[in-house]
Order: structure tokens, then sequence, then C-alpha cells
């Protein structure tokens, strides 16, 4: 989907909801919905203020949590006191995380996948989502 179809359907669930849509809701979405690979919110609110927009961190979570709601983020990563988002526009993909240097690696496998379905069919149970997060130690770091 384009931005300019994302921003459309953003201002549309904002109204939907009773929420006022402002200047500074825009620049938050346009900020996260062009930030390529993985956020983490401190990261994204100092990026926001270097742009010199008065914004407030409440209405950074706030945006953040509605993009949520709506699909477009997905919170990938809970680590320690940090949480780690993404963009939700890509495929489907699983992570490893160094705890050393807090690199995130993503892959996909289909062997993962057909295991999940044949657990779930094994239970009778219907999936709604799911995220599989390895930490463990890269190898430019185990090199180290």
């Amino acid at each position: 989907m384009k931005k300019s179809e994302l921003l459309k359907e953003f201002k549309h669930y904002i109204k939907k909801s009773g929420l006022k849509y402002t200047p500074q809701r825009e620049a938050i979405f346009r900020k996260i919905i062009s930030t390529k690979g993985h956020f983490e919110i401190e990261d994204l609110i100092h990026k926001i203020k270097t742009k010199n927009m008065s914004v407030s961190r409440a209405t950074v979570y706030r945006t953040l949590n509605i993009l949520k709601e709506m699909g477009l983020v997905n919170e990938v990563i809970k680590y320690g006191n940090k949480t780690i988002y993404e963009v939700a526009l890509k495929e489907h993909h699983d992570h490893l995380i160094c705890k050393k240097c807090g690199k995130i690696i993503e892959f996909h496998s289909d062997e993962i996948e057909k295991l999940q379905d044949k657990i779930c069919n094994k239970y009778d149970f219907k999936p709604e989502f799911h995220r599989l997060e390895i930490f463990g130690i890269c190898k430019e770091c185990r090199q180290k």
C-alpha cells in the first residue's frame, strides 16, 4: 500500500476514533512509516525533536499505540527496559537478537511455520499471530 493511502487510512481511523488529527500526529506517522528496520521509541522521539518539531512524548506514545491498533506497527522485541518496534508492511519474519551488541537479524523459515501449523492443528488451536525471538551472541561479538 502506498504511503498516501496509509496516511488517508490513518486520518480516517483517528477521526473515527473521535480523536483530533494534528500536524504533530501526521509528522509522527510519517517518521514511523518511513523508518527502515527496527526502532526504539526514545530514538524516534529524539529524531522528531531534532527536526525542530514540538511534539510531546505522550503524543508520540499515543500515536504509536494508534498505529499498533491499526496493525501498521508491530512490537517486535522486549528486552531489558526497551521495546523495539517495526513497521508491519513486510512479510512475516522472526528475529535473532545479540545480547551483547543489540544486533537484530531477521529471518524466515518455512520449516518453523509448518511446525507451528502442525502444533496448532494438533491442539485444535486457531493462532492469530506469533513472534519468535532467539537471544544469543552474534558471530561478530563471538569473534571479539
